[in-house]
């Protein structure tokens, strides 16, 4: 009997064949690991609640990523290399996928104003990647390589999204 798709395995293919041609074909980057990260951070960040997830002692939603940085520096090692990551997947989102929501996530009323997201996201892939156990892990090595690739990461992202957007509108309207 044939599997019947629910509605996030048809986002996940999405996300997955669109993710793979993009990096693949338009950037010439054959590493099914990173691609694969990339298409699953993308189905992840589709829930409001993954992309603001990380939380501060008393359980309030951390929205800015200075705020993130300074509760990964009170952790213990394990919750700080999953801080660090999700800062990664957080400024890597916003460069990537929406970075017209900069302006609003950067204004100068908020914490990030002064943050250099594209830095910030490396420094913190780098830092999870030295955090998460063995460096010859496999996900170790992914976020190395996010940590070293951010910005052509962040660029194939944006190109992601454009071909996404192409994409025929199916559904009620």
């Amino acid at each position: 009997m044939p599997r019947v798709l629910s509605g996030s395995d048809q986002l996940r293919n999405l996300f997955a064949a669109v993710t793979e041609q993009t990096f693949q074909v338009e950037f010439g980057v054959a590493d099914p690991p990173l691609i694969d990260y990339l298409s699953d951070m993308l189905v992840r960040f589709t829930r409001v609640d993954v992309i603001f997830k990380v939380r501060d002692v008393v359980g309030r939603r951390l929205e800015e990523v200075a705020e993130m940085m300074m509760e990964a520096e009170q952790c213990t090692s394990k919750p700080k290399a999953e801080i660090h990551r999700h800062i990664g997947d957080f400024t890597l989102f916003w460069t990537g996928v929406y970075p017209e929501g900069l302006k609003r996530l950067k204004s100068l009323d908020r914490k990030d104003a002064m943050i250099d997201y594209q830095a910030q996201g490396k420094r913190s892939y780098y830092l999870a990647s030295q955090l998460s156990g063995e460096p010859e892990e496999p996900r170790s090595g992914v976020l190395r390589r996010l940590s070293q690739e951010f910005e052509l990461c962040s660029e194939g992202l944006r190109k992601v999204r454009e071909e996404w957007e192409m994409l025929p509108r199916t559904g009620c309207s």
